[in-house]
């Protein structure tokens, strides 16, 4: 049977526009890498010209104030860590330099982030104070990532809530560059450089790129800038990639990132790095060093290990064994990445004799994703990053100074990223201004000697839009209110948060509220507001089936 023309092109269009439909997803994925190529031109690497100090040390009788490195891990699970009997893969993959620079100085038995996710976390790091002072409340996404992840997300079937896109509020928000921290802000590194500090910073940012909010424009006088995220092209002969379909923002990931930095240039002037970002960004922190061994200089050594996407090099890849899933071996080998850079940065001090005279610090932004599909990465905690349950805010925190710092110290009071700043400053005795409101404190008494420091309980907070929490003591309080949803865990009998006393706790439910009343009074409102809301897994990973009687919170951003 022929069909007439007319019909047929209707026919034609009509299986075009279906098959349109069924791959919508990834063409707007594809319509993203496009866009993103004709953005951004990429030209090759280049060396990087470190400013230099003097040539010769300071006077012996002039006092040397401490050079300061800052180590900050991304998405690093709590049990990724051999430090705390844990390790990769059941622990099969070590952390031996990581482990070394705990044991040579001070834990922090119960450190936590300053958020649960990264860019506000960071913001308290480097500022020492509440998104209710400084506005910045919520993680900075590429303009177009909400709608796309939203939509990936809705498409799969998982079992879970869909997720809530407001297209209303994205339309309102300026361009990625200029979603930051506020130029008036005091900075860490802006306290430390008018202190007398050399400051340096490498790899990620995340605080804005434009106005006024660059590193190199926030206290930094160099700044080795992670312009996009991979650790090597898709296409290299030396990398292994592990893509994860079941991750709406892994998808986008690929499709939007490309092999980029830049040097004191905010988001301009792009350059491929000098090979796997862990590696190329330790390279380049010992150049730091040795460029600065005769004066003091703060380095901010903000990796990207772990986050994904998932990428590590063959070799480390092969050094890790013979590990299942294939993504996990990767992301084992991305640990061992970045526990071989500590390692590094270690043996850099120690061979020139920069040991003694260097406080060094090691963190992590916030805990492991759930969006992996990876278990146990925030072992023996429940929870993942993006929620406040104790996997999401529970880091490590180390400090090593030797000759200061006590080796083998352990210290068990609750801290927070909010108390870096304070602490570094205070080690360089460099004061900020004395109307600046900081709302940490200086760790160093205790970590020097923790039997004599005075210490008063304290509260602290973290927030997500409607979603807050306070731990004061050993009690923790969470609240949503869009759905109702409260847990109280008092964690000294729960530390993993498995029997929620709310019911049978008022006096307590209600002392903990009235702590984030206070907190909240006079909050600034955020600077951008939340423009989706997801539906997280307490309990299980991103590649796991959800089903209706599994907890869950909500949680926007």
């Amino acid at each position: 049977m022929r069909y007439p023309k007319t019909t047929l092109g209707i026919v034609i269009v009509v299986c075009l526009a279906a098959w349109a439909y069924q791959q919508q997803t990834a063409l707007l994925l594809q319509w993203v890498t496009f866009q993103n190529a004709q953005r951004h031109h990429v030209a090759p690497a280049r060396p990087i010209d470190w400013d230099r100090g003097p040539d010769t040390a300071p006077e012996p009788d002039l006092p040397r104030r401490p050079n300061i490195i800052l180590i900050v891990a991304d998405d690093l699970g709590y049990n990724d860590l051999s430090t705390f009997g844990g390790g990769v893969a059941g622990g099969r993959v070590q952390t031996p330099h990581i482990d070394r620079l705990a044991a040579e100085g001070v834990i922090f038995s119960q450190s936590y982030s300053g958020a649960a996710t990264c860019a506000p976390s960071r913001a308290m790091l480097m500022t020492g104070r509440y998104p209710t002072r400084t506005g910045f409340a919520f993680t900075p996404m590429v303009n177009g990532m909400g709608r796309m992840i939203a939509r990936i997300s809705n498409a799969m079937d998982t079992g879970l809530p869909p997720a809530r896109f407001d297209a209303q509020v994205a339309a309102t928000k300026p361009l990625y560059e200029h979603q930051g921290l506020p130029a008036e802000e005091v900075t860490l590194a802006e306290v430390l450089r008018s202190g007398g500090y050399h400051t340096a910073h490498i790899g990620k940012w995340h605080l804005g790129r434009d106005f006024g909010m660059a590193p190199h424009e926030q206290g930094f006088d160099e700044s080795l800038l992670m312009a996009s995220g991979l650790y090597l092209p898709e296409d290299h002969p030396n990398v292994v990639n592990a893509r994860l379909p079941f991750d709406p923002i892994d998808q986008f990931l690929w499709a939007s990132m490309t092999y980029a930095n830049s040097f004191n240039s905010g988001d301009a002037d792009r350059f491929e790095p000098g090979g796997y970002l862990t590696d190329y960004w330790t390279d380049e922190a010992i150049r730091v060093i040795d460029a600065n061994q005769n004066r003091p200089f703060f380095l901010y050594l903000a990796h990207w290990g772990v986050h994904s996407p998932l990428q590590a090099t063959r070799d480390d890849y092969e050094a890790v064994g013979d590990i299942e899933p294939h993504r996990l071996r990767v992301y084992a080998a991305m640990v061992r990445a970045l526990d071989r850079s500590v390692g590094r940065m270690i043996a850099a001090l120690d061979e020139r004799g920069l040991s003694d005279d260097t406080l060094v610090i090691f963190t992590s932004d916030n805990g492991g994703a759930g969006y992996l599909g990876l278990p146990d990465l925030n072992a023996p905690y429940r929870g993942w990053k993006v929620t406040q349950f104790e996997g999401g805010i529970r880091v490590p925190l180390f400090m090593r100074w030797p000759g200061v710092i006590p080796s083998g110290s352990q210290v068990d009071r609750p801290v927070a990223h909010i108390d870096v700043f304070p602490t570094l400053a205070g080690a360089a005795t460099s004061a900020p201004p004395a109307s600046l409101e900081i709302d940490g404190r200086d760790l160093l008494p205790l970590a020097t000697d923790p039997s004599k420091a005075m210490w008063e309980p304290r509260p602290l907070f973290w927030e997500a839009g409607d979603y807050r929490v306070v731990r004061f003591g050993d009690w923790k309080l969470q609240v949503t209110s869009e759905p109702l949803q409260r847990w109280l865990f008092n964690l000294a009998e729960d530390p993993t948060e498995q029997n929620n006393v709310i019911d049978s706790r008022p006096e307590k439910t209600q002392e903990l509220l009235g702590l984030l009343q206070s907190h909240y009074a006079d909050a600034r409102v955020p600077l951008y507001e939340a423009e989706v809301v997801f539906a997280i897994p307490l309990d299980k990973h991103q590649a796991e089936p959800f089903f209706a009687d599994d907890e869950f919170v909500y949680v926007a951003n």
